[in-house]
């Protein structure tokens, strides 16, 4: 077997029996060339069903194409070696069947994306189990719910990932405005366009039933060999109780105030607002250290030093806008399409919420300036819908133009890839989401897959605003000030989804509800969830992983464990409060081995957003 050929991130196999090719080294891995010469290189696309009703019935069929040429897609016959010689590029494998106990000797079945499987690999002297490990450097090889005999086949790296997303047809044949229909609305484009592709992964997950081999004829026993293992099982201890504390009152934030006004133990201080939250008099103040405007080490001068430059700062941005007569404006359709998707979002955001009602209301207008100066602060993504409901929280506490624009700025630091065109960033999330629910709760996820929301696709809203339609307007303060802490990692957001999931998995499970049934109970628990629970809740699912000393490395990551390379060690926020263990039983799952890379981002589907955008 020879060593990959790392061009063009393509990796290819190449397989030539014996009695061909005249050697033992019958198998090789390459790169693609430039010119796409080692494989096929037409790219078809799946067709999907283009209909699907309104509201809740957004899973769509897809549907292979029918193949118009041979070979199989990705693969191509190799004259010199013989009718049964191929090479395929692991980019188009979709699953690998291993043969039944008792031949005589054992197989591989190779099944690619376009549905068809490659002549099966026969293994006359053994080497299953080598060729099963050198394919799992290069791929995620999991073993099937419903076939111990299936691998199901995921791609280490996201540029695979991406390959494939790219390839499905995500957009209809007359959506050319895709983009410009983009920036002005990405709930509802990103929703009709993406929301078909649930399909294609769930495929994956099916056992294979179509383009089998023929079972081999009976032979001498030889069992394929034992001790292969791809897959590690995670063995979770029990969860343990959590108590939070209470908010972090204005005295207790005085006692942290230095003689030059230089905040004292500011990690014991934001280990303390991580676990109670922030008194609602005192969030003025802390949410400016919080979001970045304020610096935890400056002493009271130097912070109002700093405000007189950012405030001069802010006002000869809003000016670049402000002075744009009607005549120009009219000759710049991209301000002019940032000032009427603002003026339609401010319009109806948070309106039952006191400090936006009315028609008249001046936090309107300070909604509408910071955002349109926003556009000039980052040219590059301008305003895109769903940065009003990022602002109006900050505005409603802040309750000055200046500190809440860079307030904002310093919010939009942590998600500004939310907003991105390419949707890479909320594709790794959900990925992300997807790997831990799939070690904290494999039925759970399996019951998903199996009703085709594998995908997550209904937390999408969730990541996209952190929350902000989903819990009381109150709540959610209280929640983005703790998640502002960055403790106990960097993607506590990630387990407050899996703390809701928790929460809902019995009448998820319980209910037989279908994908449709599923999206729209999670679109109702909106303003029924407690933050208290929801977050007592991701702190014990966070310290029951970080407790299993055999988490796998590429959770580790996700939890701001450990970075590539390095050795796991469980880290938990500075906190004064007891730990005990409670009745939950111990979970266990199946997840790639700790060595393997990281899970790669999953495609997506979008929930819409209500016509409505108001939360109080």
């Amino acid at each position: 077997m020879d060593g990959p050929d790392y061009r063009d991130n393509d990796v290819l196999l190449h397989w030539a029996p014996i009695e061909e090719a005249g050697d033992s080294t019958q198998i090789l891995f390459s790169k693609k060339d430039s010119t796409g010469a080692d494989c096929c290189t037409s790219e078809e696309e799946p067709t999907f069903d283009p209909g699907y009703e309104p509201d809740w019935a957004v899973i769509s069929t897809v549907r292979p194409r029918p193949r118009h040429s041979e070979p199989t897609r990705g693969t191509e016959p190799s004259s010199s070696q013989g009718s049964w010689a191929f090479s395929v590029s692991l980019g188009e494998l979709k699953s690998i069947r291993r043969s039944k106990p008792g031949l005589n000797w054992a197989y591989l079945v190779l099944v690619t994306q376009a549905g068809g499987s490659l002549p099966a690999l026969h293994f006359h002297s053994g080497g299953t189990r080598a060729l099963l490990r050198v394919l799992s450097r290069y791929l995620l090889l999991a073993s099937s719910p419903q076939d111990s005999r299936l691998y199901l086949v995921f791609p280490h790296d996201s540029s695979a990932l991406s390959s494939s997303f790219h390839h499905l047809q995500l957009f209809d044949q007359d959506s050319s405005n895709v983009v410009s229909r983009f920036l002005q609305d990405p709930y509802s484009t990103t929703f009709s366009s993406f929301s078909r592709v649930t399909n294609f992964f769930r495929g994956a997950l099916q056992p294979h039933q179509e383009g089998a081999s023929p079972d081999l004829p009976p032979a001498p026993d030889e069992e394929p060999e034992p001790g292969f293992e791809v897959i590690s099982c995670v063995e979770l201890g029990p969860r343990p109780a959590v108590e939070r504390g209470p908010p972090v009152t204005e005295e207790e934030w005085a006692q942290h105030v230095g003689p030059e006004g230089r905040l004292q133990q500011a990690p014991e201080l934001k280990a303390r607002i991580f676990s109670g939250g922030l008194s609602p008099s005192l969030r003025r103040e802390a949410w400016k250290f919080l979001l970045g405007y304020l610096s935890w080490e400056d002493s009271a001068e130097e912070h109002k030093a700093h405000m007189r430059k950012k405030t001069d700062e802010y006002f000869r941005m809003k000016l670049q806008w402000k002075s744009v007569s009607a005549e120009q404006e009219r000759r710049n359709s991209l301000l002019r399409g940032y000032r009427s998707l603002i003026e339609r979002d401010v319009s109806r955001t948070d309106r039952t919420n006191r400090f936006y009602e009315g028609p008249e209301n001046p936090g309107l207008g300070l909604l509408n300036d910071i955002l349109l100066t926003y556009c000039m602060y980052h040219f590059d993504l301008g305003y895109v819908q769903g940065m009003s409901d990022l602002l109006s929280p900050i505005l409603y506490v802040i309750q000055n133009e200046v500190d809440a624009f860079w307030c904002f700025c310093g919010f939009m630091e942590l998600v500004h890839g939310n907003f991105e065109e390419s949707q890479e960033t909320m594709k790794r999330q959900l990925g992300q989401l997807l790997l831990l629910l799939r070690v904290l709760d494999p039925p759970l996820c399996d019951f998903l897959d199996s009703q085709d929301s594998g995908s997550l696709c209904f937390c999408f809203r969730w990541l996209l605003i952190w929350f902000k339609r989903e819990f009381p307007f109150p709540d959610v303060l209280r929640l983005w000030e703790v998640l502002w802490t960055g403790l106990p990692g960097p993607n506590l957001h990630l387990l407050v989804a899996c703390a809701i999931l928790d929460m809902e998995r019995d009448t998820l499970m319980l209910s037989g509800f279908g994908s449709n049934e599923i999206l729209k109970h999670i679109n109702e628990l909106t303003m029924k969830l407690s933050v208290e629970d929801v977050l007592t809740r991701a702190e014990a699912l966070y310290r029951q992983l970080t407790a299993c000393q055999e988490l796998p490395h590429n959770v580790q990551e996700v939890l701001g464990l450990a970075l590539p390379g390095e050795p796991h060690s469980p880290s938990f926020p500075a906190s004064p409060l007891p730990l005990s263990p409670s009745s939950h039983s111990p979970s266990s799952t199946q997840v790639p081995a700790a060595d393997s890379a990281p899970q790669p981002d999953s495609s997506l589907e979008i929930l819409p957003e209500e016509e409505d955008g108001a939360n109080t």
